[in-house]
Parts: structure tokens; sequence; C-alpha cells
């Protein structure tokens, strides 16, 4: 086994759990053994010890970032965490009955219109825990019914938005990601179609360029970070590309030769951002190895068959 590998597994029990899934292809015994240590042990349990009496984190379900109950269960889904655990599931389903508007997505706010974005992340969360398909079908027709012109989404569409938004064009793939690998198939080949398209937007901007200028949009897009929470970067995107096996494309050559430069010399990389807010505890250290990002990099290097990959 190599030292990047030993270096993963001697982590937090979720990224041992994830090594031993997406790296490893480990028997089903063993994920099962780690993925149910999860809540018990180490970033998992200590997420779950915040949770209060009445099944939230933070001030209720968005506030304030990045404590809130909608953060922490998109934490705790990343993690790899049981299924089955019921506090978890409970406060997922309080969504369905609290927080669904006349148009059918979620809205936690009383004074504005919904939010793509946060839509598409709550299809990612209620997906993964496995909420009934009839309480999905109204998130899925409202994201289908939002996809603009240029194929993908912008959280601010109803504000006189055209151009789609990268940030929120990848929390909506996740959500789609996760609600197909989830078995769901109502509208699914509505899902598809929507999903070549936005990833065909991802593609034109070549995960980080303008279209039009091929300029860099932002530098944050080629920062390192965990978690992602809503924003976008380039290795956000091709580990959503390698979930998702979308082919290779040679517009993803440029992203995929930053990350391979991101690399260290001991094999590792590094998280080199977090995204301003409050949280519960800090996983990783800015600056430092970051076992987040060098999975996730790990995983996205794999599938894509770069082959002078430090090991």
């Amino acid at each position: 086994m190599n030292k990047v590998l030993s270096w993963l597994l001697a982590g937090d029990v979720s990224i041992q759990y994830l090594t031993h899934r997406d790296l490893l292809r480990s028997a089903k015994p063993q994920l099962v053994e780690l993925q149910n240590r999860i809540a018990t042990e180490g970033w998992g349990k200590r997420f779950l010890a915040k949770q209060k009496r009445d099944g939230h984190w933070g001030r209720g379900y968005y506030q304030p970032k990045w404590i809130s109950t909608h953060y922490t269960l998109l934490d705790l889904k990343n993690l790899g965490i049981s299924r089955r655990v019921k506090q978890i599931k409970t406060i997922v389903e309080k969504i369905f009955t609290e927080k669904i508007d006349h148009e059918g997505s979620v809205n936690y706010s009383t004074k504005s219109r919904s939010d793509v974005c946060i839509n598409g992340m709550v299809l990612n969360i209620a997906s993964y825990f496995l909420i009934p398909q009839k309480k999905l079908q109204s998130i899925i027709d409202y994201l289908l019914t939002r996809q603009l012109a240029d194929g993908a989404w912008n959280c601010v569409d109803y504000k006189g938005a055209h151009h789609s938004s990268l940030h929120t064009t990848i929390s909506v793939l996740e959500g789609l990601l996760e609600y197909k690998s989830g078995g769901y198939d109502y509208k699914i080949k509505a899902i598809e179609e929507a999903e070549r398209k936005a990833v065909e937007f991802i593609l034109k901007h070549s995960l980080y360029k303008s279209h039009r200028t091929a300029a860099l949009i932002d530098k944050r897009f080629l920062m390192l970070s965990y978690p992602s929470r809503w924003r976008y970067d380039i290795l956000r995107a091709l580990d959503y590309f390698q979930a998702a096996r979308i082919k290779f494309d040679s517009r993803m050559n440029a992203a995929l030769d930053i990350l391979q430069k991101k690399q260290r010399k001991d094999g590792t990389w590094p998280l080199q951002m977090k995204h301003l807010g409050q949280v519960h505890f800090d996983m990783e250290e800015t600056g430092g190895p970051s076992r987040w990002n060098s999975l996730r990099a790990l995983r996205v290097l794999e599938y894509y068959e770069q082959k002078d990959v430090k090991t």
C-alpha cells in the first residue's frame, strides 16, 4: 500500500470509509462496519453532538452559516454517514412538512422566493437519506423548470439573470446525481437531458474560464477548499464528473493539469482556503495537507487515468 493511502487510512473514520469504498474498493462487510462507526466516532460524532433538542443545529434551517441545520446535514451526508441514523432522517423529513412553498420547492425564507441552489443541495441531502420519491417530485419539477436557455441554473434567475452560475449548477447537478443514485425514477429522462446540457455548460467554460474571453472567472475557482458549502471550484466539478462517470473531454485538460500541479512532493494535496463563516469545528487546517482534498483528487485522477500522479 502506498504512503498516501496509508496516510488517508490513518485519518477520521469517514475518510477511512471513503478511501476503502472509492480507492481500495473493499468488500461490503468492511464498508458497512466503517460506515456504522461514523456516527459514533470522530467528526460524525462531533457533528451529531451539536444537534439541539428540537432536532436543529444553529438557529434553525439556514442560519447561521455554516452551523445551520442545512449545512450540517450536508456535512454529515458528505461524511458518508449511515442513512439509518434516526435523528438525522427525522430532521430531514421535517423539511418537507415545514418548508415546501407554493412552487413545490424548499424555501427557508418567508420573505423571498425559493433558491435554486438551496433546492439542489436539499435534493442531494434528501435523496441520500432516501426520502420517499413522492415528496421529491415537486423539487424535481421546480429544478427542471428553472433551467436557463444556456443549459444550467442560476440562483437569482428570478431577478432576471440570464446566464447560469457555476455555483448553482454544481449544486443542482450533485443533487440530481444523488437522486439517480438513490434509485428514484420520476422524470428520469428529462433529468438526464438536463444533466447533459448542464455538463456541457461547465465544459464550455473549461471548468473555470469565461466562455467569451477565456479569462479566469474567479481565482477562488482554482483554490482547493473543503467543505465546499455552496461554492464552486475545479476540484468539486472534477469530483462530480468522476462520480457521474462523465467521459473524458479535452476541455477538462487545463483543470486536470492544475489539479496535478497542486500535488505536493509528499503526494498529498493542501487545504488552500476555507469559506468564511461560523463552523462547529475545523476538520482540517488551512495550509496543511488535506485528507479531504487528497482523497477527492486521487479518485478524480484515477478515473481520468492520470498515470504520472505521485503516490
